[in-house]
């Protein structure tokens, strides 16, 4: 836009000089000629009382002084053919001058013949002649033209720049509300816009301002409401933990109570997460979060005779996820896979080391499934935990992959932790 506007002043500048500088380059070219032209006339019409009075012997001198002194050659053709002053050839419009007896002013290739008729001579009539060349026509010409296009470019440069100016007073603000509006989609809710400019942008800056504070509101209502949601779940397990303790076989009740414990954990990291929604991300040993989640989930495993496969590349594997939400996300696919596929069924877990951070990888060799909607649970081997894996892998910069098919695969490319080893 700064661009574009300053071509256009730039175009309708430079179309306003050039009607206005050509017109005044062609008067001054008139006026360098006429200044010439008169000096000569001045000059041929010094001589004409002479010629009409004086004899050639007493003519002769005041001609050959007043070549000494004018710029111009000056000739004297008297009517009996003699010639007085610059040698030149009788040319045909001192002839037409010398038969009209009036004064004439003919162009010719080299320059511009000033003939005055001298009448009532005893012979006829004489004539003086004084030579314009090309080069005293348009004397000085050249530099005043100059300065009439430098004149120009000074204007053109000075309304470019006044254009510029200006195009900045207006598309700065523009680009300062583009960049509020990126930190805010980043999740920087306390970003704000500075009011300036024209009252237009002013307008959008105000409005930008009061959508980011009405966002602001709604995230913290979402929040609170998700954190009280969630503490309102600790007491019924802690009723959980009591009944869990109370079992009469000391193996049952420490496997319940250890689920109880480890929902706990959960519902504590998730007020934790809904607290701190806006703060900076966190991260975390993928390869010790994966190890530590697929032995918990191995027991399970044994209990329903599935076979598991767990193939972890050797830690620290840092990632921009934090370790409750890599176990959440990890519990949440596993957990869909013993819901949704019948006891038996196989699964494997893979964690490979990338450029970018690590790939975790989940499948199964349960029938697959169908596709399903944000956030609702289908019927195959996967339900809520693809959107739960779906935000985990794009809040750490990384993408989410899913294959359908008999079993199914999800592919997490996670984020490399900045700041972590």
């Amino acid at each position: 836009m700064r661009k574009r506007l300053a071509v256009l002043v730039a175009a309708a500048m430079s179309l306003v000089l050039v009607a206005f500088l050509v017109p005044l380059a062609l008067l001054l070219r008139s006026v360098t000629a006429d200044r010439a032209v008169t000096a000569a006339t001045a000059k041929a019409q010094s001589l004409t009382s002479l010629v009409a009075t004086s004899g050639t012997a007493s003519l002769r001198p005041a001609v050959d002084q007043l070549n000494t002194t004018a710029g111009h050659p000056v000739t004297v053709f008297l009517p009996d053919g003699t010639v007085l002053g610059a040698p030149t050839p009788r040319t045909p419009g001192v002839a037409l001058a010398a038969a009209q007896g009036s004064s004439l002013t003919v162009e010719d290739a080299g320059g511009r013949e000033i003939l005055v008729a001298v009448q009532g001579l005893p012979r006829g009539t004489a004539v003086v002649r004084a030579f314009v060349d090309r080069a005293e026509l348009s004397r000085g010409l050249g530099a005043a033209w100059l300065l009439l296009a430098g004149l120009g470019v000074v204007l053109l440069a000075l309304g470019v720049f006044v254009a510029d100016r200006l195009a900045r007073s207006i598309v700065r603000p523009v680009h300062e509300l583009a960049a509020v509006s990126r930190r805010l989609a980043e999740g920087d809710l306390d970003a704000r816009a500075r009011p300036g400019g024209p009252g237009e942008v002013r307008s959008v800056a105000a409005a930008l301002n009061l959508l980011a504070a009405r966002i602001r509101d709604l995230v913290r209502q979402e929040r609170e409401a998700v954190a009280d949601i969630s503490h309102r779940l600790r007491t019924p397990l802690t009723v959980l933990r009591l009944d869990a303790e109370s079992l009469t076989d000391p193996a049952e009740a420490e496997r319940i109570t250890a689920h109880a414990e480890s929902l706990e954990r959960q519902v504590t990291a998730l007020i934790d997460q809904a607290r701190a929604r806006d703060s900076a991300p966190g991260s975390c040993d993928a390869a010790a979060v994966v190890r530590a989640r697929a032995e918990f989930w191995s027991v399970l495993a044994q209990d329903q005779d599935r076979a598991v496969t767990v193939s972890l590349d050797p830690g620290p594997l840092p990632v921009a996820v934090g370790e409750p939400e890599l176990a959440a996300c990890l519990d949440a696919l596993l957990g869909n896979v013993f819901a949704h596929t019948p006891e038996g069924t196989a699964y494997a877990i893979r964690l490979t080391g990338t450029a970018g951070g690590a790939r975790l990888e989940v499948s199964d060799e349960g029938p697959g499934f169908d596709e399903v909607g944000r956030g609702a649970s289908g019927a195959g081997s996967t339900g809520l935990g693809l959107d739960i894996a779906r935000q985990t892998a794009r809040a750490s910069g990384g993408q989410f992959t899913v294959t359908r098919g008999p079993g199914a695969r999800i592919v997490l490319d996670l984020g490399k932790a900045l700041g972590m080893p």
